[in-house]
């Protein structure tokens, strides 16, 4: 079951953007904790920094227009992190209804890029009968029952 997540998650994330081959730098990896629920971590490369074979460095411009490309993705990150919450509570079966399913993505970072304005680490999580309630519901009340966490 954790297994079958994990290459869910894994397909979701690498569909995102076609300029992209390495969004994903490793596998998603899932762990079941008793008693408080299913948790998935992925580590996702928004943006592919260019190769700098024939220069020693990115212009401040170039770095600019790099960071301005992170930020216009995360909308698009975070839906589908939404999604695959909402998506895998009814196929994690052995998840207790009353437990949380947690998805938690790691922002790759270059050391010479500017990080204003980008989170490390995007978290969604909620309870596994809410997120089936809302989603049988249409997604009404899909807001309510997911919880997002950036820092």
């Amino acid at each position: 079951m954790l297994y079958a997540m994990e290459k869910s998650l894994d397909n979701r994330f690498t569909r995102l953007w076609d300029d992209n081959p390495f969004v994903l730098p490793g596998p998603t990896r899932g762990i079941y904790l008793e008693g408080h629920g299913a948790v998935f971590s992925a580590e996702v490369n928004l943006v592919t920094a260019p190769t700098l074979i024939m220069r020693p460095e990115m212009s401040k411009d170039e770095r600019e227009h790099f960071r301005l490309k992170k930020i216009q993705r995360l909308p698009q990150l975070r839906s589908a992190m939404r999604a695959a919450l909402a998506d895998s509570a009814a196929s994690l079966d052995t998840v207790p209804n009353d437990e949380q399913i947690v998805i938690a993505v790691l922002l790759s970072r270059y050391g010479w890029e500017d990080v204003t304005g980008l989170p490390s680490q995007i978290m969604v999580q909620g309870q596994k009968k809410k997120l089936i309630d809302a989603k049988s519901a249409g997604g009404a009340g899909l807001d309510a029952a997911i919880h997002v966490t950036e820092n």
